[in-house]
């Protein structure tokens, strides 16, 4: 039995099935002494190498998820050239396989943050045709109108396409005041490049801070503190999985 060469590569937690696709073109992987291509199907006795490196498709650890508790300041890539703090530089070692990161959050943004060593799964739970739910904490300055809040309700395009709100909920305890800062609870279903802020610009309002506070059936937890990690439940990875 054969499987596509970036789907067998994001299983044993090379990365995300987008990222080995993006790599396969690049040249960075050979496949039996062969530069692999897209499209190009393996089975398991094949000679996998990325980047010099075999792949040893035998070996991995049980699929582990994590949740992470990103603080501000710190970005989701493995590696930055100007030596910023990356999410990964706190994560626990792997004896095989490393940590794929389900999504990002920008530099600006904390929560959560959930990584798996299963890239597949990963590339599953960030799918759009999934539409799993993220649901972020706002804290946003400006005039909410109730204009505002049905046009965020109804869509607005953006780079051609339309976003919203499938919900927008007064944070806990902030009432509805009519003061200038005010928290929000908004979710999506979809994970665009800062739509949650972008909306927000396109009624007028800044958001001051963003806290992303669950990820589909996961909700970051109370207890975790920013830059710690919590593993999560057999019973909740299978969930996740079932998706």
């Amino acid at each position: 039995m054969t499987e596509k060469l970036q789907k067998v590569l994001a299983r044993a937690g090379v990365g995300s099935r987008r990222q080995m696709e993006q790599w396969i073109e690049e040249g960075r992987v050979v496949v039996n002494s062969e530069t692999a291509h897209l499209g190009m199907r393996v089975d398991d006795n094949a000679t996998i190498i990325v980047d010099g490196k075999r792949i040893d498709l035998s070996v991995s650890d049980t699929l582990k998820v994590i949740a992470y508790h990103k603080p501000v300041g710190e970005i989701c890539t493995r590696h930055d050239n100007v030596g910023r703090p990356t999410v990964f530089d706190h994560l626990p070692k792997l004896q095989h396989g490393r940590w794929v990161s389900v999504g990002r959050l920008d530099i600006n943004t904390s929560g959560l943050l959930l990584l798996t060593t299963d890239g597949e799964l990963a590339n599953k739970l960030m799918h759009p045709s999934q539409e799993i739910e993220r649901e972020y904490a706002c804290r946003v300055h400006g005039n909410v109108t109730e204009d505002a809040l049905k046009q965020l309700r109804e869509g607005i395009v953006l780079d051609g396409k339309k976003a919203r709100f499938h919900k927008i909920d007064h944070g806990h305890g902030s009432g509805r005041g009519k003061g200038s800062n005010q928290w929000y609870n908004v979710v999506l279903r979809e994970g665009r490049y800062r739509e949650v802020r972008r909306l927000w610009e396109a009624v007028g309002c800044q958001v001051s801070r963003l806290v992303r506070i669950r990820y589909g059936i996961v909700k970051l937890p109370a207890e975790l503190q920013p830059g710690n990690w919590k593993t999560l439940s057999s019973s909740v990875v299978k969930r996740l999985t079932a998706l």
